[in-house]
């Protein structure tokens, strides 16, 4: 068989029987339906059967798979080679994969670069050939001189609260540089524009504090693939445990030697990376150090909170769990934009 005899049609989520095949297709394959597409493929033999399906969300590939009955026709190549050309219409150039290990070598031959891998579960691809090398270099790059432990913090800050703010504080306390990583992908209610806006507001009365973003390489938990992960709990630790990888990379980059997180009381998520990283960081090397929360009246402050009363009408109820520079943006007409976006959002309180 010959490729030219398989029709490529995309497969429109308004298409039931569509869909309905894409899913057996998925799960005969050992894939489970990621909840993020974008956009589908599928390419259909003859019989107008679908032989083989690809997908993409943002800049991510997803959900690749062929019919056992069509490996080895070059079909998964034709869908992938499809899907980049796709997004590369749309100006997205740099894309990545989630695979499992014993597909890496093939996306390797489509010129994908390995990023990092949990063995057994996951490998993070990109079609940058060194492009997290030259992420690590401009790290670097942006470094400067000082005395005392290097360490590390990672957060979303969706929006950022008088908790982010403490954790920073008392992190900061405790080394020479801290290294402030906010979560890049915007995949949050508040846009990472604001969200990294206001985490440098609230970040600039500490001297020895240097705010940099993630760029694709820390993971955004809301965006994760775990298409081919099937138990919910192996999804949250493979997110984890691969994020590790990537964080051990950067922290050999750049001399950080501790990772400050703060408890988390509120998700499931968070708390499971909170574990896996007091047991896995040591390993490496690396310090672990999780304190407490802030609290106001007895009530951790919490980003969910935060959102949950602005989504609930109670805005001036957030004055007290945000610095001032929070507060004085949700007084703005843009800051009025994201209040608008919270309370048409449905859920507001992370998993």
């Amino acid at each position: 068989m010959t490729d030219a005899i398989y029709e490529e049609s995309r497969i429109y989520p308004t298409d039931k029987r569509g869909q309905q095949e894409l899913c057996a297709l998925l799960e005969k394959e050992g894939i489970r339906r990621d909840g993020s597409l974008e956009y589908t493929l599928g390419l259909y033999d003859q019989e107008g059967q679908l032989a083989a399906t690809g997908s993409y969300y943002k800049n991510t590939l997803r959900c690749l798979a062929v019919d056992s009955a069509h490996q080895g026709e070059g079909l998964l190549n034709r869908v992938v080679s499809r899907l980049m050309e796709l997004k590369a219409d749309q100006g997205d150039l740099h894309l990545f994969l989630y695979t499992k290990c014993d597909k890496a070598p093939f996306f390797a031959d489509l010129g994908f670069g390995e990023i990092a891998r949990v063995e057994g579960l996951t490998v993070f691809m990109e079609n940058r050939r060194g492009g997290f090398a030259r992420y690590l270099s401009g790290l670097k790059g942006d470094c400067r001189e000082a005395a005392g432990d290097h360490a590390a913090i990672v957060m979303n800050a969706n929006p950022f609260t008088l908790g982010h703010q403490w954790l920073v504080e008392q992190a900061a306390a405790q080394c020479g540089l801290l290294h402030l990583f906010v979560v890049t992908e915007d995949a949050s209610l508040v846009p990472f524009s604001v969200r990294e806006r206001l985490v440098r507001e609230g970040v600039s009365h500490l001297p020895n504090v240097l705010v940099h973003q993630t760029g694709s390489y820390m993971i955004s938990s809301s965006t994760f693939p775990s298409y081919f992960i099937k138990d919910e709990g192996d999804v949250i630790q493979a997110q984890a445990r691969l994020d590790l990888q990537v964080f051990k990379a950067i922290a050999a980059t750049l001399g950080i030697s501790a990772r400050f997180v703060g408890e988390e009381p509120f998700s499931q998520v968070t708390a499971v990376y909170n574990q896996i990283m007091a047991e896995e960081l040591p390993k490496a090397g690396l310090r672990c150090i999780i304190l407490p929360r802030r609290e106001e009246k007895g009530q951790a402050i919490s980003a969910s909170r935060v959102r949950q009363l602005i989504h609930d009408g109670r805005l001036e109820e957030i004055r007290p769990l945000v610095p001032e520079s929070t507060w004085q943006f949700f007084q703005t007409p843009e800051g009025a934009q994201v209040t608008e976006a919270i309370q048409r959002a449905g859920e507001v309180v992370h998993y």
